[in-house]
């Protein structure tokens, strides 16, 4: 599962600003990391290796932009598999290998492994559920979006 960690990391206070601070925003300009940096003061340099740092850690699951994908023309999808426990570890790396899987959480569920797909045109929601069933076996349940909530979720940390 991406991100995922099984030990804590300890985060000092520039981490913690940092963090605190990318969810506030990010700016849109020609060098938006010296902007953030400045903020912090710290060097454009710094900031953008922390990011990287946190990231490779798994404190940071990721970094980039949240965009309503179908006012482009694409599609997201929540999905779901059964998958046996034997296979778990298996079957995540084969699904997390997807460009189209944006995230892919483990659930106490009979549908164990529950994941969003995106894609750049709604077919390919379709397309892309056919090809992790040929790739693991399993089969994949789709549950597209019938209305559309926004909940901002900001933790300090």
């Amino acid at each position: 599962m991406r991100g995922g960690r099984s030990e804590p990391v300890a985060l000092d206070d520039f981490d913690r600003a940092l963090i605190n601070g990318l969810q506030d925003g990010f700016p849109l300009s020609e060098r938006p990391f010296a902007e953030v940096a400045e903020r912090l003061g710290c060097t454009e340099a710094r900031l953008i290796e922390r990011v990287r740092t946190l990231l490779d850690q798994g404190v940071l699951s990721r970094f980039g932009p949240m965009f309503q994908i179908e006012r482009i023309g694409g599609a997201f999808c929540l999905a779901a598999i059964k998958v046996p426990e034997t296979r778990f570890a298996e079957v995540c790396e084969i699904v997390n290998g997807f460009a189209e899987v944006a995230h892919n959480y483990r659930r106490e569920h009979t549908l164990n492994m529950w994941f969003v797909l995106a894609t750049e045109k709604p077919e390919g929601i379709a397309e892309t559920a056919a090809r992790i069933e040929a790739a693991t076996g399993l089969t994949v349940h789709c549950f597209p979006k019938e209305r559309e909530f926004f909940v901002e979720m900001k933790l300090k940390v």
